[in-house]
C-alpha cells in the first residue's frame, strides 16, 4: 500500500521540524498558506502567506534566542487531507520558561501545506510566556 500525499507531507513537516531545518519547513508552505496561532499575545492570530508565516516564526525563534524546541511525540494521524499529531514545546526567554504539550493540524493540498492550526495544552502559560518582559 502506497503512502497517502497528506502522509507524506505530514511526516516531511514532522522532520524538518525536529531537526529545526525550518528552510525545509518554509519549503513545504503553499504560497497562500494560512497558519492559525492560538492564545492572546503577541504572536497570536492568523497569518496569510508564506511570507507573513516565515517572519512569525522567525519572530518567535528571535524572541526566545532560538531555544524554541518543537518535537513530535506520535505518529501523524490522517483523515484525507487533514494531518494531526502530538507535539511537546518548550522555550526560553529573558526569565521565562514554557513547556507543554499539545496538538498540530495541518490541511495538506497536493504536496503542499495549505492551513495550520495550533493547539496548545496550557493556553494561560503560553500568553504569559510570550508576554513575559
Amino acid at each position: 500500500m502506497t503512502e497517502s500525499p497528506t502522509l507524506a507531507v505530514a511526516r516531511r513537516y514532522v522532520h524538518a521540524m525536529a531537526a529545526k531545518d525550518f528552510a525545509a519547513v518554509a519549503g513545504l508552505f503553499a504560497d497562500d498558506i494560512v497558519w492559525h496561532q492560538p492564545g492572546d499575545h503577541r504572536f497570536s492570530g492568523t497569518y496569510s502567506g508564506a511570507a507573513a508565516v516565515n517572519e512569525a516564526i522567525g519572530g518567535q525563534m528571535a524572541a526566545t534566542e532560538g531555544t524554541l524546541d518543537i518535537a513530535i511525540t506520535g505518529e501523524p494521524m490522517i483523515n484525507d487531507a487533514l494531518a494531526a499529531f502530538p507535539v511537546h514545546f518548550s522555550a526560553k526567554r529573558n526569565e521565562a520558561h514554557m513547556s507543554m504539550d499539545g496538538i498540530d493540524v495541518l490541511r495538506v493540498e497536493g504536496d503542499k501545506i495549505a492551513e495550520v492550526w495550533l493547539f496548545s495544552s496550557d493556553q494561560k502559560a503560553e500568553n504569559d510566556f510570550w508576554d513575559a518582559a
